[in-house]
């Protein structure tokens, strides 16, 4: 289970974090073209389609064909906790290696956000003062890492859900008997 587990984690964990990767390490100093939250997540989804074929995979291949809610979910929590490390180690490589400096970058996507409101004088120095405390913060490892991680995860754990939900029944997507 482990090593089937890792297989498919590995595989949905190169899907999200490739083209975020490329992104990142082909970005100017002030400009990176990420996509937007839309992109970022239907590139998410599209990986954990992984957490399905592996669940269905063990259910069908290690299972016989039968598998229940706990283990499918089980299964495919795994496969979602290793593609969120690896879409980690993608964002830590894509900072350390990368001239696009996405503190600032978000900082200024904060301050300007709050400019395009009309927020006052007093707003925008409370602003101004978040975007300073969040750059405090996303200077600790551990808090940007755990950030990172919590970006995907909480996707993987809801395709996990579904996974689960439809594969412990037998009858839809049945295994196939070998050809003779």
């Amino acid at each position: 289970m482990l090593n089937l587990i890792l297989r498919y984690g590995i595989v949905a964990g190169l899907i999200v974090a490739t083209p975020m990767v490329v992104r990142m390490l082909t970005a100017t100093k002030t400009e990176a073209h990420l996509g937007g939250l839309l992109v970022g997540y239907l590139t998410m989804l599209v990986a954990l389609t992984a957490v399905f074929l592996g669940v269905k995979q063990y259910r069908d291949k290690v299972k016989g064909g039968v598998i229940r809610f706990l283990p499918a979910f089980g299964v495919g929590l795994g496969i979602s906790v290793v593609a969120s490390l690896i879409y980690v180690l993608g964002w830590e490589l894509s900072i350390a290696f990368s001239q696009f400096d996405f503190v600032a970058w978000w900082q200024h996507q904060m301050i300007d956000g709050a400019k395009a409101r009309g927020a006052s004088a007093e707003e925008l120095a409370h602003v101004t003062a978040e975007a300073k405390a969040f750059a405090v913060m996303y200077a600790n490892p551990l808090a940007r890492m755990s950030m990172t991680f919590l970006e995907m995860f909480p996707v993987g754990l809801l395709v996990s859900l579904i996974t689960a939900a439809i594969l412990r029944n037998p009858r839809i997507l049945p295994a196939r008997a070998p050809a003779n």
